[in-house]
């Protein structure tokens, strides 16, 4: 949906719970888990966040509280929202002087030792069908943590918005890593 005017806390309410009835606009719920189905862009992210238990458990505390939503040009509704399956959220981005608001779900969440995450699903009315999912890797190997993102997408209506469409996935995913790579360092403790 493209608004003119930043639509208000009590609009983005009412547009999730009109959302929360409506369907995935894609086929393939759940790919992210298995085999990236044909017929999409495929877009892969990773973060080295640090190493060790401290710093996924931070990485953790970030995603549950969708910290790689909190860019400037792009707000998560309701930050508050749980992190399981069904909860319906909104994405609201401020671009070339207009708004646009996109309604996703969570369709499946991991909860091992050492990987956490969780994918979301386009509904439709959002501008792009698709998946993508936002994980924190704990490497027994080398004790890193890793930011990851993976997600398909293509546009739902016009083909030709999708460089525009491309430019900001690709502005999403770097400021989305600066800004969970910023959450999960540790306070500043120097004094001067």
């Amino acid at each position: 949906m493209f608004l003119f005017s930043r639509p208000s806390p009590s609009e983005i309410d009412s547009f999730i719970s009109i959302q929360r009835e409506k369907e995935f606009s894609y086929a393939e719920v759940g790919a992210t888990r298995g085999s990236i189905p044909p017929d999409y862009v495929v877009d892969h992210n990773r973060e080295r966040l640090g190493h060790g238990g401290n710093v996924f458990a931070r990485g953790c505390q970030a995603l549950t509280e969708w910290q790689m939503f909190k860019l400037g040009w792009v707000e998560l509704f309701r930050a508050d929202s749980k992190i399981e399956v069904g909860t319906t959220v909104a994405i609201l981005v401020r671009h070339f002087g207009f708004w646009s608001l996109n309604a996703s779900r969570i369709v499946y969440v991991i909860k091992e030792t050492r990987l956490f995450g969780f994918a979301y699903g386009t509904l439709t009315v959002h501008a792009e069908q698709g998946e993508e999912r936002f994980s924190i890797e704990w490497s027994p190997d080398d004790d890193s943590v890793i930011y990851d993102i993976l997600a398909f997408s293509r546009p739902r209506q016009a083909r030709m918005a999708q460089p525009v469409s491309r430019m900001l996935q690709k502005q999403f995913a770097r400021d989305s890593k600066n800004a969970m790579r910023h959450a999960v360092s540790p306070v500043d403790n120097c004094h001067l």
